[in-house]
């Protein structure tokens, strides 16, 4: 970074102070302008004429003139160094000014002594560039601004990187932009050795949260190349270890367990699909939810709460070992040629029992899952065909025969959420208690139903199931200890 502000010894620089400077060809407010300069741009000064500074844009190739007030010039020495750090906190959180930080943080990089220079401004600049990606991402802002900021940005090194179509970011086909987290890279290497200054432990937290984004993974790695990165993404979230956690504030180790937790259910279900067994990975994603303090959660981190508990909740057969079911029906579970897993219905009550159905899929079946109707009516499967993203498979007996009917956790799926059995009541035309969670566009929906258990149409609906009748009455007593939809 300090090299894209290099210049020749005695040129003086200005850093932009604000949006929408225009550039003219003469020290005039009336002439011509050529070109609109945005925050954060390096200028070259090259004179001053009454109250305005003549300029050269390296970046544009473009030379002009600007108000004096609407720049900043800034110092190239060891002594600039202090002003220029002490700029560079203020700005660090300040919402909006992150193209105007990323330059102060050049210039001080530029300024300071090698041996002088901690990991704070590489901090810095990672925080300020990830939050202007995720500006961008969720539009806060004039998309013009956002843009040109992300160009100014450009010019000192932060790069971006765009993906597209990623469903499990919960914002459908929206395009996420990310950080590539090289300065967060920077804050991890130094860690006191060979003379290096050594990173605090809340700036290796920080750097770890930010190259640990579930929505920053790229949705076209093949299933291998996925595992391997979410197994470096666990080994940079486990380096933070118990000693450096005990010097973290609450809300940061929170979001440690917060980010674990999705990540422990997302390699559960990399382990299924590759028939490694997956119930320590599940039990950790467990494990590092129930560990976070929700009553003590700030405002901003519920989201990631909620985002963190759909992607365990659609996982979580995976932590519990498989029990044949009572009754009539059972499942048997045969891997395919072609790698699918082909699931039989079996009623075990004929003389030599019989397969009544027989589904396959490419999605990891939860065999622990199962949930057979007393009556011998109708059975319930969890099936997950994506990584945070669970179905439920219900066969119902019909007057013409069984049927298999799959419940998704919202109609504009694939993306993030789960469909869980909650309970039967008895009797031939019983009901059938599940609840849906699901993350669209950023929001968390909830539903708690009661279906009817032979045609499985919906009867009632509602937010909560205190709600329900049926719930009260016939919820199941081991889903309701063990479900993360009542959090």
């Amino acid at each position: 970074m300090a090299a894209a502000t290099a210049a020749v010894a005695m040129t003086v620089l200005a850093i932009v102070a604000q949006d929408h400077v225009a550039l003219r060809a003469a020290p005039a407010s009336g002439a011509a302008a050529h070109a609109q300069l945005w925050q954060g741009e390096l200028l070259e000064i090259r004179g001053r004429h009454a109250g305005q500074l003549q300029v050269y844009n390296h970046r544009l190739e473009r030379a002009g003139y600007i108000r004096e007030s609407e720049a900043r010039i800034v110092g190239t020495t060891e002594a600039d160094a202090p002003p220029l750090l002490a700029v560079l906190r203020f700005l660090r959180d300040t919402p909006g000014a992150e193209s105007l930080g990323i330059a102060y943080a050049a210039a001080y990089l530029n300024a300071a002594p090698a041996e002088s220079i901690t990991a704070e401004p590489f901090d810095a600049v990672g925080v300020m560039a990830e939050r202007l990606a995720r500006g961008a991402t969720l539009r806060r802002g004039k998309a013009d601004a956002i843009s040109a900021h992300m160009d100014v940005a450009a010019q000192y090194g932060v790069k971006f990187v765009s993906y597209t179509g990623n469903g499990a970011t919960g914002l459908g086909d929206a395009v996420q932009l990310c950080y590539d987290g090289v300065a967060f890279r920077h804050v991890l290497a130094m860690d006191g050795t060979a003379g290096s200054a050594k990173a605090t432990p809340e700036q290796r937290a920080r750097a770890v949260l930010a190259l640990t984004h579930h929505e920053c993974i790229d949705p076209a790695l093949s299933p291998s190349a996925r595992k391997a990165v979410d197994q470096q993404r666990a080994d940079l979230l486990d380096g933070i270890g118990a000693a450096d956690s005990t010097q973290l504030e609450a809300p940061l180790r929170d979001r440690l367990r917060l980010r674990r937790a999705g990540l422990w259910a997302t390699i559960a279900f990399d382990k299924s699909r590759f028939q490694e067994p997956p119930q320590v990975a599940a039990l950790r994603a467990v494990d590092e939810l129930a560990a976070v303090d929700r009553a003590a959660l700030a405002e901003e981190d519920r989201a990631e709460y909620n985002e963190a508990a759909v992607r365990v909740g659609a996982v979580r057969w995976a932590a519990a070992n498989a029990v044949a079911p009572l009754g009539r029906l059972q499942i048997q579970l045969q891997p395919n040629e072609s790698g699918q897993t082909c699931v039989r219905l079996i009623d075990r009550w004929a003389k030599s029992p019989s397969t009544l159905a027989e589904r396959c899929t490419y999605g990891t079946v939860w065999a622990a899952s199962v949930k057979a109707m007393p009556e011998g009516h109708a059975l319930a499967l969890t099936v997950q065909p994506l990584d945070g993203w669970s179905e439920l498979w219900v066969w119902h007996e019909e007057a013409d025969g069984w049927k298999l009917d799959v419940l998704a956790p919202e109609a504009g799926g694939p993306g993030l959420g789960y469909v869980e059995w909650a309970g039967w009541s008895p009797a031939k035309r019983g009901k059938l208690l599940i609840v849906r969670e699901a993350i669209s566009e950023g929001r968390i929906t909830r539903s708690f139903e009661v279906l009817r258990a032979d045609t499985l149409t919906t009867e009632k609906t509602a937010r909560e199931p205190q709600q329900l009748a049926a719930f009260g009455l016939w919820a199941d007593a081991g889903w309701r200890q063990e479900t993360l939809s009542l959090r």
